[in-house]
């Protein structure tokens, strides 16, 4: 009988015992691609029932100390915003537009997309800490909603709304939001900057809710299937400061290629395109290259706007708002589509989808008709910001733009645009009691801005650039979009020569004079060949 040998099968045991105890582990290793370094599950801060958006906030606070203090410093915060070129003092709080035409006196409506909570008037506490709203644009659930009419609080109980009504809105269960924060996506800034102007597309035209999970064909670069950029990706931010601004934009970035840690460019703008495709974009294409000279990348790769099955407004008339139905109710008209045309409240409106852009030379700078300067109403139309650019100028290319035309109120004896009170549920609200002159009156007071009584309407126009739905190159326009006798994109813009477009008649019979020498000049040469040929048989 042969002897069983134990040492070597109890060394055999313990290494099968040691690969097994390493193997687990492995096992349960957490993927690498995480978007997150910490469970917020896990912090007991979190682990509780909150009543309200700033008890939240404190709560983010004990670990992120600096945070609020961060925001604070930030356009998102104050809405105010000094343009060190012209000095005008601007900010979503300052300016005036022809869409929903400013923020005064109806704050609790606008305020619904602001970073903070409890913005009601102009007594709002811009100190606050607790006043910060630090899950609009850190949800990952897509249950947090801010209501309008609400001075940006959020309801965590089942409330009825509007009071009296009927209805019930679900409150918010914000200890799960909190628990579930991550980085910024393309749904958190899209909550607000995707309904601009009072819905969804209504004000930009190239930013709508179908960039939520767009394909390659509507923008390349946030294509969810693809490079899917979220917003961050170029509106890289620092100290909660986003980067990118209306107010002074980059028209033209003739630095090249923005490199992280390389001295001066950290006061660059990333949002340009130029930032990540350098001055010459076209690989081993030199013509199209000295195109970018002239053109914003934007002329071309963006062909046309509201291309994702969202109609962006173009007009929108108040003169004609305020009409009620024979028992004296508001009206809503819609278009063929479903779009609503009319309504008592704003007036007549007009819209469109693969809108083709108007074309323009712009260097970035941008100034504002605000509230107190004088308007010239006969001149035909006020231009509520307009934007600096020429050919000659060294600092400008030729960009699309989206231009927003639209008629709203103006004081008729002082000469300026107003402020009127339009949301709300008090007495003065336009939307409450369609009477401009209660309407202009208490808004102008809000702003501190004197009113006559005495209104008219008058036509305005305000100008988009355009940068985002960004085309795939097969997508972006071609040469005879342009390079064309007639009808062509650039057809208005002058201080370019455009072949095919613009004729020169010295140059013209110049080329045709050097082709016909050169035919000429290669048929005399065959002869010769020719003849010579044969006398040398």
């Amino acid at each position: 009988m042969r002897r069983v040998r134990i040492r070597p099968l109890l060394a055999l045991a313990a290494a099968l015992a040691l690969l097994v105890s390493h193997a687990s582990p492995a096992q349960e290793a957490k993927s690498v691609k995480l978007g997150t370094t910490a469970d917020h599950t896990k912090f007991k801060e979190l682990q509780r029932e909150f009543k309200s958006g700033p008890e939240v906030t404190q709560a983010c606070l004990t670990c992120h100390t600096e945070a609020a203090g961060q925001i604070h410093r930030t356009k998102h915060w104050s809405w105010e915003f000094l343009n060190p070129d012209s000095q005008q003092r601007l900010g979503k709080k300052n300016v005036i537009n022809n869409f929903c035409i400013s923020v005064p006196s109806n704050y609790a409506f606008c305020t619904s997309c602001h970073v903070g909570y409890g913005w009601k008037d102009a007594n709002f506490d811009f100190k606050s800490e607790q006043n910060v709203d630090c899950l609009v644009c850190h949800d990952t659930t897509g249950n947090y909603k801010k209501l309008p009419g609400l001075a940006g609080n959020v309801l965590a109980q089942d409330t009825e709304m509007p009071p009296g009504s009927g209805k019930i809105v679900k409150g918010i269960d914000l200890a799960k939001v909190a628990q579930k924060v991550g980085k910024s996506s393309r749904d958190n800034c899209g909550a607000c900057h995707f309904f601009g102007g009072g819905g969804d597309g209504v004000k930009h035209g190239d930013m709508d809710s179908s960039l939520a999970a767009p394909d390659k064909a509507l923008d390349v670069h946030m294509d969810a299937s693809g490079l899917d950029f979220t917003c961050a990706a170029c509106h890289k931010a620092s100290s909660h400061d986003v980067a990118g601004s209306r107010y002074t934009p980059t028209a033209k970035d003739a630095k090249g290629a923005l490199m992280r840690g390389r001295e001066g460019d950290d006061k660059r703008n990333p949002a340009t395109c130029t930032a990540c495709h350098d001055l010459k974009p076209h690989k081993g294409k030199a013509r199209l290259d000295n195109h970018a000279a002239t053109l914003a990348c934007q002329t071309c790769h963006i062909p046309t706007i509201a291309r994702g099955g969202v109609a962006t407004k173009l007009t929108w008339d108040w003169s004609t708002a305020g009409q009620l139905d024979d028992k004296g109710q508001p009206i809503i008209k819609k278009n063929a589509k479903g779009q609503v045309v009319y309504d008592s409240k704003k007036g007549d409106f007009t819209l469109g989808e693969n809108v083709v852009p108007e074309y323009a030379w712009f260097n970035g700078d941008v100034r504002y008709t605000l509230l107190g300067d004088k308007i010239d109403a006969g001149a035909g139309v006020v231009k509520i910001n307009a934007l600096g650019g020429s050919p000659n100028d060294g600092k400008s290319l030729i960009w699309p733009m989206k231009v927003f035309r639209g008629s709203q109120p103006y004081d008729t004896e002082n000469r300026t645009l107003v402020t009127p009170h339009t949301a709300g549920n008090d007495d003065t609200a336009y939307w409450k009691n369609f009477g401009w002159e209660k309407a202009v009156a208490s808004g102008m007071q809000v702003s501190g801005a004197p009113f006559s009584g005495k209104l008219g309407f008058v036509k305005t126009e305000m100008s988009w650039p355009i940068t985002h739905m960004v085309a795939p190159k097969e997508k972006a326009l071609g040469c005879t979009d342009c390079h064309t006798a007639a009808g062509g994109r650039l057809a208005g813009i002058e201080g370019v020569y455009l072949p095919a477009r613009d004729r020169n008649v010295l140059i013209d019979t110049a080329g045709w004079g050097l082709a016909l020498l050169t035919f000429f000049g290669v048929a005399g040469h065959g002869l010769l060949r020719f003849a010579s040929r044969r006398r040398t048989r």
